[in-house]
C-alpha cells in the first residue's frame, strides 16, 4: 500500500476502491505520505524465559497469573504465558531518525540484557532466556488514542501499548460510525480526537531519545539510593 484517499487505496498492483477507507496501521502509520509527524514508531522489546515450574510460579508470586508493576518510570510489563514461560518486556529502544522503521531495530542486545537483569532484579531468578523480540509502537504527540471518520476515510490508532484491549473497543466504534449507528460508543471522548503533530526533525529525535535518555537515569539513579 502506498497512499490511501477517500474512497481508494493506492498499491504497487492497482488501486482498491471502497465506499469507507479504514487507517489503522499504528506505528506504520508513519511510513505514508504526509503523515511522518502523526505518529512517533517508538519501540518496545520483550524476552521470554524457558518454561518455569511450579515451583517457583508459586515463589515469586505469580501462581494466579497475577499482574504486576513497579515505580519506576521506564515503563515494564509481564505476563506467565500458556506454556509457562515468563514473557517481559520494557521500553528503553532508541527513537530513530526520521520515524524510520526497519526489522533490525526489533532486536537490541543492549536492551535485552537490561530486561535479563531487571527480571533477575525483581523475582531473584536467573532462568534461560530462549526468546527475544521486539516492535514499534504508534505514540502521537499527546499520548492519547483516536477513532474517527470523516469524508470517508476513517482512522484507528495511538494505543501507546495498550493496543489489546482498545483496539477491539475502536474496531467496534468504527463499525458503528461507517453504519451510522445511535450508540455510546461514538460519543466517547476518543471519537474525532485529533492529536497534535510531533514537531520536525531534528527536534523530534532529540526531544524523544532526550526523555527516554533521562528517564533511564532517573531509574538508575533511584536504584541506587534505593
Amino acid at each position: 500500500m502506498r497512499s490511501i484517499a477517500p474512497g481508494r487505496v493506492e498499491t504497487d498492483r492497482g488501486t482498491v476502491s471502497a465506499g469507507v477507507v479504514v487507517r489503522a496501521l499504528e506505528a506504520w502509520t508513519a511510513t505514508l505520505p504526509r503523515q511522518r509527524r502523526t505518529v512517533a514508531p517508538v519501540y518496545s522489546l520483550m524476552i521470554a524465559t524457558e518454561p518455569l515450574p511450579a515451583a517457583v510460579w508459586d515463589r515469586i508470586g505469580l501462581r494466579r497469573r497475577e499482574t504486576f508493576s513497579d515505580e519506576r518510570r521506564l515503563i515494564i510489563y509481564g505476563q506467565r504465558t500458556a506454556d509457562d514461560r515468563l514473557a517481559f518486556g520494557g521500553r528503553g529502544a532508541p527513537y530513530h531518525f526520521g520515524s524510520r522503521i526497519r526489522h533490525g531495530y526489533d532486536r537490541v542486545p543492549a536492551v535485552f540484557d537490561a530486561l535479563t537483569r531487571t527480571l533477575t532484579e525483581l523475582f531473584d531468578i536467573t532462568p534461560r532466556v530462549t526468546h527475544r523480540w521486539g516492535g514499534p509502537l504508534g505514540i502521537p504527540r499527546d499520548w492519547t488514542p483516536s477513532v474517527g471518520l470523516r469524508d470517508g476515510v476513517g482512522w484507528a490508532g495511538g494505543y501507546v501499548g495498550d493496543g489489546v484491549a482498545a483496539a477491539n473497543l475502536a474496531g467496534r466504534t468504527l463499525a458503528d460510525l461507517i453504519l451510522k449507528r445511535d450508540t455510546g460508543r461514538v460519543t466517547l471522548p476518543w471519537v474525532g480526537h485529533r492529536s497534535r503533530r510531533w514537531e520536525p526533525e531534528p527536534a523530534r529525535w532529540l526531544g524523544i531519545n532526550t526523555v527516554l535518555h533521562v528517564t533511564a537515569l532517573r531509574d538508575r539513579w533511584e536504584g541506587r539510593a534505593r
